[in-house]
């Protein structure tokens, strides 16, 4: 049985951004797919510390994920292994230091190693026409979502890079624009991936 296109999110200590982006890219899928999301999706998180290993995300991330339809239940911080990123078939970071540490200790997992703005600046550089047609299956999602991957890693340059601040222990409204820059890529990626 193919397991569904995984998606892991990368920041520092899994608590705020990762959750985050975890949690929406779900929630922005159910928004074409329904409750069938979690046959076609794995998406899942981390920070490159473990700190908060165990802990659930910050009050400010989970009402920020709450209001945009996303849900805070069950989360817990983990701190990034090997496994993480092998299962991965997209691995999207936070800022520069992330896919360095990447680089340096999981250098084969870079061609699918983006920073979360930069790749939702280069999807719109990915040919749609050209990817493999959209049908509600894992096999199906999980075909498309590699295609789509190394569609950006073959357009790296056509975009530049952008980093997503940290908002820990700054105001609602920091973390309301975190939200705002990460479906900047989540709302176009999840349409790209199921074809709507």
């Amino acid at each position: 049985m193919t397991p569904p296109f995984t998606v892991l999110s990368v920041c520092m200590g899994n608590i705020c951004r990762s959750p985050m982006s975890e949690r929406l890219l779900v929630a922005r899928l159910r928004e074409h797919v329904g409750d069938g999301v979690d046959e076609l999706l794995l998406s899942h998180s981390c920070g490159l510390g473990g700190w908060h290993a165990g802990e659930g995300m910050t009050e400010a991330t989970a009402k920020e994920l709450r209001e945009r339809g996303g849900t805070d239940e069950g989360f817990r911080s983990r701190q990034i292994t090997r496994d993480m990123l092998d299962i991965s078939d997209l691995i999207i970071t936070a800022t520069s230091e992330q896919v360095e540490y990447i680089a340096a200790h999981y250098p084969q997992a870079l061609p699918r190693t983006f920073l979360v703005r930069h790749l939702g600046a280069l999807l719109e550089h990915v040919d749609a026409t050209a990817l493999p047609p959209f049908a509600a299956t894992p096999e199906a999602v999980q075909e498309r979502g590699v295609a789509i991957v190394a569609a950006a890693d073959a357009v790296r340059d056509k975009a530049p890079e952008s980093e997503l601040d940290d908002p820990w222990g700054l105001d609602s409204a920091t973390y309301r624009r975190i939200g705002d820059e990460l479906d900047e890529t989540l709302i176009p990626f999840a349409r790209l991936l199921v074809a709507a």
